[in-house]
């Protein structure tokens, strides 16, 4: 089976054919680098890793591309909120990512191109758009004339109208239509500038992501990428403004975008305060279960957050690491993820049919009392595993690093007896056991799908 992706451009999934098999492109974009990324910051670099993966599987040379907008007018109100230079907010911020992201088993993409580093690049761009008549100046902003490209509007499938609303564009007398986005804008003496051929200024957003394509992966991409929240006006405008510069060359072949993340069925959002940054999960949670979270459902669909959604990624990944901890001393059975697998990822990333392959052969390893098969079944899981970012470690590894030096295996024990105490109406037993376990720093919890233990905060 091919690889299947759904184009947000054509609402439709599409076999992908890259334009140089020999150099694939990619481009997701990232954060803007003023606070700590939250969880829903996550789901992009989760998803787009595994298509990562799957591709550098594949194909000789992927070229990903995941910037960093590191000059936006959040950056400068933080900055000035904390008195402090925007470097010093920009750095720290894009560290602290970087970090979170690897937590989470994120490989580095090949290339993290900053906005500050390609102003050069922005500004050449501006020119070449005001010279083809796709942009104009006026009171020192360069602004896009969106009038002049018909197709604008595809991307999102909006009308002009909604398009307007939607894009909370600054009503200003100086635009010559209503929807003209900002390109460059002026800067004040106490704001991050650069000079130009309109002045003192700084760039739009949407302008740095096509200055940075152009420059690292070329005038037409493979694939462009990010979250559903982007689609408009980032991406429309994206796609305006890189097609018109490149006079009429197709942006990018192929458009891709995951699902929001949610609570009790409304999106995560700081207005709502629903939002839990990738920092404070990580330091109660492996990011192998927080990966394996976001992986859950599939990238296009919402996706549920809650404890429960964790819980059950612990769980699962509990049973593999069990299953591999019990074969152990097998050497696995080749390195290629079998074809059932691949076939659902090549069915646009279709990770939950992927994650019930998995579960299939957990199964199996469990009960198998065949070393050839077994030396099959862990081969098959360490493979598939190696694509999705998961059941990399040593299962001793695993389980020492959640239970802080706690014997998880006495634990479990202990939570068996435990058990048939109760069963056996030996309450004072079962209390005395209970006690044990608090004894050991480890807190347990009695729900209906059974008991679960976790180390004490």
């Amino acid at each position: 089976m091919s690889l299947i992706l759904y184009n947000t451009l054509t609402r439709r999934k599409e076999a992908f054919t890259p334009a140089d098999p020999a150099r694939v492109t990619m481009y997701v974009c990232g954060i803007t680098a003023y606070s700590y990324a939250h969880i829903g910051n996550a789901r992009p670099a989760v998803v787009f890793d595994v298509l990562f993966r799957l591709l550098s599987a594949r194909y000789p040379k992927v070229v990903y591309a995941r910037n960093f907008t590191d000059v936006d007018d959040k950056i400068n109100a933080a900055a000035k909120a904390q008195n402090i230079a925007i470097d010093a907010i920009t750095e720290k911020f894009m560290a602290i990512y970087q970090e979170d992201v690897a937590a989470l088993n994120v490989l580095p993409p090949t290339l993290e191109p900053r906005a500050t580093h390609h102003i050069g690049q922005m500004i050449k761009m501006n020119e070449t758009l005001i010279a083809k008549g796709h942009a104009y100046e006026a009171e020192g902003h360069v602004l896009f004339n969106v009038p002049s490209f018909p197709d604008y509007g595809k991307l999102s499938g909006r009308n002009r109208d909604d398009m307007i609303a939607g894009a909370r564009v600054e009503v200003a007398p100086y635009k010559k239509d209503p929807a003209d986005f900002v390109l460059w804008k002026p800067s004040t003496p106490d704001q991050p500038g650069w000079d130009s051929p309109w002045g003192r200024g700084r760039p739009g957003w949407h302008i740095e992501c096509s200055a940075m394509i152009e420059t690292h992966l070329g005038n037409t991409i493979d694939i462009h990428a990010g979250g559903h929240d982007l689609i408009f006006p980032h991406h429309e405008n994206e796609l305006a403004q890189g097609t018109c510069a490149h006079g009429g060359a197709t942006y990018a072949r192929l458009w891709m975008h995951n699902g929001f993340l949610t609570m009790d069925k409304e999106k995560m959002s700081k207005s709502l305060g629903n939002l839990f940054t990738m920092r404070e999960l990580i330091e109660k949670h492996p990011g192998e279960v927080l990966r394996w979270a976001l992986l859950s459902a599939h990238y296009r669909q919402p996706l549920e957050w809650s404890e429960d959604t964790v819980d059950q990624a612990k769980t699962t990944l509990d049973r593999a690491y069990r299953a591999l901890e019990r074969v152990a001393d097998v050497k696995p059975a080749g390195d290629k993820a079998p074809k059932e697998f691949l076939d659902a990822l090549d069915d646009d990333l279709n990770t939950p049919k992927a994650f019930a392959v998995l579960a299939e052969w957990i199964t199996a390893l469990n009960t198998s009392q065949i070393a050839s098969e077994q030396a099959t079944l862990k081969g098959q899981l360490l493979a598939a595993g190696a694509l999705l970012g998961l059941l990399q470690q040593d299962p001793k590894a695993w389980f020492a690093q959640q239970s802080k030096g706690v014997d998880a295996a006495e634990v479990e024990r202990l939570i068996e007896a435990r058990l048939a105490a109760r069963k056996a109406k030996d309450f004072k037993e079962a209390d005395r056991i209970r006690d044990a376990i608090a004894a050991l720093g480890v807190v347990i919890e009695d729900r209906p799908d059974g008991t679960k233990w976790r180390m004490a905060e």
